[in-house]
């Protein structure tokens, strides 16, 4: 799986050990289709593995799923991983092994942290309409953890503008909607207006992923990547970066983490 790969003064440079910025176009993720679920894998999942893109930081699943009319995920199980799933449209219904029952939709957030043990369904809430979410795994820094699920609405916050912090743990928890069993990982979310200037979150290793609309990444327009729907940006220590929304304006997922 190829990307477009930058290094702080050079747009399409091979990637080397002070590479920054590795832009990933959405046509190059892994793909699954089923006749429920049209997917969009970003890192290795399920028969699809590439040794070199297995995860970014501590983010190891970004999945974008279609799930048509009554598709779902039936029952399975899951443990020691902690578990966002963000609806962009449509609605989302959650059934776990801890007798958790939530109704997913766009600017509800959602964790669920697998701990020890959960299994859990997920289903499209309608039998005619398709459901987009972008669900995201990541690494818990505490392991066999009692399972939990949490869920909140954001809309207020998105309606705002800027980025919002939707998970996090350790200290950063506090602020955050949900939390997360992983003190090294946080969650933005972004639903930009048109023009809509943000600065992305410093991290070792931050991921952004373009959900809805364009936005182009970088002020310097001789160094900025334009990103379409489905396309990716991975940042390795790349320091302070502004992130544009285009003219549609741009729902954004940042992941920032050690």
């Amino acid at each position: 799986m190829a990307g477009n790969v930058a290094n702080a003064t050079n747009v399409g440079a091979d990637m080397t050990a002070s590479t920054t910025l590795d832009v990933r176009r959405a046509t190059d993720r892994f793909h699954s289709r089923l006749s429920w679920l049209d997917s969009w894998h970003s890192f290795s999942f399920s028969n699809h593995y590439d040794p070199s893109n297995t995860r970014h930081g501590l983010l190891l699943v970004s999945n974008d799923d279609v799930i048509g009319g009554g598709g779902g995920f039936g029952t399975h199980a899951h443990s020691d991983m902690e578990i966002v799933t963000w609806v962009l449209n449509g609605e989302l219904v959650h059934r776990d092994s801890e007798g958790n029952h939530g109704v997913l939709y766009p600017g509800l957030a959602q964790r669920m942290s697998a701990g020890s043990g959960i299994r859990h369904s997920e289903h499209n809430g309608s039998q005619v309409a398709d459901v987009r979410l972008v669900q995201m795994w990541v690494l818990p820094d505490t392991t066999g953890v009692k399972p939990s699920y949490q869920q909140v609405d954001v809309n207020t916050e998105l309606d705002r503008g800027g980025l919002v912090l939707v998970a996090a743990g350790g200290s950063a928890g506090a602020d955050a909607a949900v939390t997360v069993h992983q003190r090294d990982a946080q969650l933005w979310v972004g639903r930009l207006r048109d023009g809509e200037t943000v600065s992305v979150p410093d991290a070792p290793h931050t991921h952004v992923f373009v959900a809805v609309g364009g936005a182009t990444l970088g002020a310097d327009d001789n160094d900025a990547a334009a990103l379409s729907q489905g396309d990716a940006a991975r940042l390795t220590g790349a320091g302070p970066i502004d992130l544009r929304a285009g003219a549609d304006g741009a729902e954004v997922i940042i992941w920032a983490t050690a």
